[in-house]
């Protein structure tokens, strides 16, 4: 007996449901109707009612404290106290950090830029000994020097007009050469008073290593108009010998 035959089974049709009619305001961007009252297209899910866009703050609302967007009244004596203190308080540390701002500003100008020399009108000593004028100390010699007594002695240098005093330096002894720099005495320690053109005196403690050659002494002050410095601190000193300093040399920015 032979096997049957397959037969493939009829489709169904299925009814094909009535299109439903919707009545109502048709989508902004695809046009199909939609029921009243629905916030999205039943189609395409585009806003039905879009809310007006919001309108752009102005640059100064776009920064804390001000970029929030509140109800009346809503913390706006708070932001306000807020903004208050801030401002008080950029302006307090803009008075306290201005000289110091402007220190630094010059400082750097002073180590960038060059530097010249500037020469005293007059040089006086409060005491010197015989044949070692304090006008030694600006003669460009070092092999020439001011002798004084002993400690406490003073020399004065003064400019003819005022100028910004980088640095200045000091030859010490009776020379730079290392055999003559020890046969008199030298002061390792000196009191500088630095005078402005306003009479601001600028006082500075000075120390110096005992060797021979120059030594730099950083300053960094304005409209100078007469530099003193008082001998301190003196070794070296004995019978038949007296403080030497051979040169000053002043720079100013160039």
């Amino acid at each position: 007996m032979q096997p049957a035959k397959a037969v493939a089974p009829r489709p169904v049709v299925r009814p094909v449901p009535a299109r439903e009619e919707v009545v109502g305001p048709p989508c902004p961007a695809c046009g199909t109707p939609n029921p009243p009252g629905r916030r999205f297209c039943r189609r395409c899910a585009t806003p039905l009612d879009p809310q007006a866009a919001a309108e752009a703050l102005p640059w100064w609302r776009t920064v804390w404290p001000f970029r929030r967007r509140v109800r009346a009244g809503s913390g706006r004596w708070v932001r306000l106290l807020v903004i208050l203190v801030v401002v008080a308080a950029l302006c307090v540390g803009g008075f306290l950090l201005l000289p110091a701002g402007r220190a630094l500003i010059e400082d750097t100008r002073d180590k960038l830029g060059g530097t010249k020399a500037v020469t005293p009108v007059h040089v006086t000593a409060s005491a010197s000994v015989s044949g070692h004028p304090a006008s030694n100390t600006t003669d460009g010699l070092s092999n020439r020097y001011w002798g004084a007594p002993g400690p406490g002695a003073s020399v004065t240098y003064t400019f003819g007009k005022p100028f910004r005093l980088v640095d200045l330096i000091i030859t010490n002894g009776a020379s730079d050469a290392p055999q003559q720099y020890a046969t008199e005495a030298r002061a390792l320690e000196m009191d500088m008073e630095v005078t402005s053109s306003d009479g601001t005196v600028h006082r500075k403690s000075v120390s110096l290593d005992d060797k021979a050659g120059p030594q730099t002494v950083t300053t960094g002050i304005d409209d100078v108009v007469g530099v003193r410095l008082v001998l301190r601190s003196v070794t070296g000193l004995t019978a038949g010998r007296h403080v030497a300093l051979a040169e000053v040399e002043f720079f100013r920015r160039s």
